[in-house]
């Protein structure tokens, strides 16, 4: 009981909203040295046995058995031809200090994936602790006085209605969810959102609709807006063609029932990838399909929590500029930090992968985070973030720093104020540009070495500005920047001349004359060594993404371009030592 009084007093003293200076700042100085310090964790024990990171201490708490419920949502007028009402089905496992009564916080995963897949081969529903993620909260928050809820957004699992791929009915869905727990008598009204991939853009989705329970977000590459996702400055991934179709047929159960799945606005996904790399700036799905699915800029504003941002660095799935990117101008990153938002980030040189994915960022090539493997995998990511759910849940312990601890390509982590940094010096390189870029042909620019004598650091979003001259309203550039001493591969630009503006908006390009390409490469954190020169190698098309339309008929002519780069200087005092252990996985 006195641990129960301890809690409400502090949950009424101390600040949860997370932005906006809407309550008073937390006099912490009681709070002082709760938890080890950033800087001392690789001094520490920790238990690296498992596939996941641990916190340094098991709580007292035991996981009470699964309960189960199912939320109706008025869905009429959502979607054309759909259902006028829906069900969102979700789990929960309480930690047992709550049959005294203690209300707690919950930590919850959205997701499709849930009894996803073809039938007969169908992953776990929400009523088995998901692996990994699920696994990783249940193990770790549960014990420390956290309820973990597992749900379903529309048409799969158990939830019923449209499978609105990341639309407006499935946020309705999700803030439906979080409203229901949020408002729970066990429930302290603190929800947070905490997944990968699609289950970090769930997290945009809730915040974009401004629950006011929902308290703070931890999306790890999660993505925040779907055109830019599919369509990096107009240049389209595969996926973007099959996209909706691919997740539709996965959530099907191949019975009369998936039609109440498919409703009439919603097969809009199935042409908008098509339509847009067929017509580019005459798409017609430009103001509504994709608009729709952008939940970042809707958030900014509505959402009143704070943001822990995990990204990795060399994520093709779910790109760097999802974070690092926007309207031409914008970073979405400092955008929330200049808005209010209490903002935290780790930035991996990791792939498609969480923090402490140990298994998974052993299979890294070089050029590819490959070279910083050694030092990546976070062993302390479960403290971490456990410290900063306990302040922005539970009012617990001082606020954390709002940092970014960022990795550069060669290992090293550091902690910088922000990222990418607002000190770096723009530093022009010297490059020659000349040729003909089309389906058979490249160009190769040669730069010169930006240092003879130290290693140049460039950190953030470097510019190629090129002057071209299209052949067809039509086309495409992809810029490889390397190493060119070592040839190790620094990073990536990819741009359809319609888009040679930046941005989200395409311009009918008239054949032959001249236009300059705003190109901004995806987030680097490089070391140039001294003496070294850079390399640019420019083709039509690179890695996952198609060649333009237009293909053999649209050649560019490259005439001429400005290399920028962000270039800083740190001296070391900020170089972050993590903990790494000598049998993990990824130092072998």
């Amino acid at each position: 009981m006195r641990q129960a009084m301890t809690v409400v007093m502090l949950l009424l003293l101390l600040p949860l909203s997370g932005c906006f200076g809407e309550t008073e700042t937390a006099d912490s100085d009681n709070d002082e040295g709760m938890y080890p310090s950033l800087w001392d964790r690789h001094t520490l024990e920790w238990n690296w046995s498992g596939s996941y990171a641990r916190v340094l201490q098991d709580g007292p708490n035991d996981p009470l058995p699964v309960q189960e419920a199912t939320i109706s949502v008025d869905t009429s007028g959502t979607w054309e031809g759909g259902p006028n009402d829906a069900e969102v089905h979700l789990s929960y496992w309480l930690p047992s200090n709550t049959e005294a009564g203690e209300q707690v916080p919950v930590i919850a995963v959205v997701s499709p994936y849930f009894d996803y897949g073809s039938p007969g081969s169908q992953s776990s529903p929400t009523n088995v602790v998901g692996a990994g993620r699920g696994e990783f909260i249940y193990d770790n928050f549960i014990p420390h006085g956290y309820a973990l809820a597992q749900v379903a957004v529309f048409a799969t699992e158990e939830s019923t209605g449209c499978f609105d791929y990341r639309g407006d009915g499935e946020g309705q869905g999700i803030h439906a969810a979080v409203e229901w727990l949020g408002t729970q008598n066990w429930s302290n009204g603190h929800v947070a959102i905490y997944g990968k991939s699609y289950e970090g853009a769930t997290a945009w989705e809730a915040a974009a609709q401004g629950s006011e329970y929902l308290k703070t977000i931890v999306p790890i590459s999660g993505t925040t807006a779907l055109g830019p996702l599919l369509y990096k400055n107009g240049s389209a991934e595969a996926r973007s063609q099959v996209m909706h179709s691919n997740y539709g047929g996965s959530i099907l159960d191949y019975d009369s029932n998936d039609l109440d799945n498919l409703c009439g606005d919603v097969l809009e996904g199935f042409l908008a990838g098509p339509t847009r790399y067929g017509l580019g700036e005459l798409d017609p799905y430009m103001d509504n399909y994709y608009d729709e699915r952008s939940h970042i800029d809707k958030a900014l504003g509505r959402y009143n929590g704070s943001i822990y941002w995990v990204q990795g660095m060399q994520d093709w799935n779910v790109d760097p500029h999802q974070v690092f990117g926007g309207p031409p101008g914008t970073n979405w990153y400092q955008a929330y930090i200049d808005a209010g938002y209490e903002v935290g980030g780790m930035l991996g040189q990791w792939e498609h992968n969480y923090p402490d994915q140990w298994v998974k960022h052993n299979a890294q090539a070089s050029g590819y985070g490959g070279e910083a493997i050694q030092n990546m995998t976070r062993w302390d990511w479960g403290q971490d973030l456990f410290e900063w759910m306990e302040y922005y849940l539970k009012g617990i312990g001082e606020p954390p720093a709002l940092h970014a601890q960022i990795q550069r390509n060669d290992g090293e982590w550091r902690v910088e104020e922000t990222w990418p940094p607002l000190d770096a010096v723009w530093t022009s390189a010297d490059c020659t540009f000349a040729g003909s870029v089309g389906s058979s042909s490249t160009v190769t620019a040669d730069c010169a070495p930006i240092s003879a004598d130290r290693d140049v650091h460039i950190s953030g979003l470097a510019t190629l500005h090129l002057e071209v001259a299209p052949s067809f309203d039509g086309g495409q550039i992809f810029a490889e920047l390397r190493d060119a001493d070592s040839g190790v591969r620094f990073g990536h630009a990819t741009m359809d001349v319609r888009y040679h503006a930046g941005g989200y908006d395409a311009q009918t390009v008239v054949p032959f004359a001249p236009v300059t390409m705003l190109m901004e490469f995806q987030g680097m954190d490089v070391l140039l060594p001294a003496g070294h020169a850079l390399e640019l190698v420019l083709s039509q098309s690179g890695e996952d993404y198609l060649p333009p339309a237009c293909s053999n008929a649209c050649p560019i002519t490259v005439n001429g371009g400005t290399l920028t780069l962000p270039v800083i200087d740190r001296d070391g005092s900020t170089v972050l030592i993590t903990p790494q252990g000598e049998d993990a996985a990824n130092n072998g």
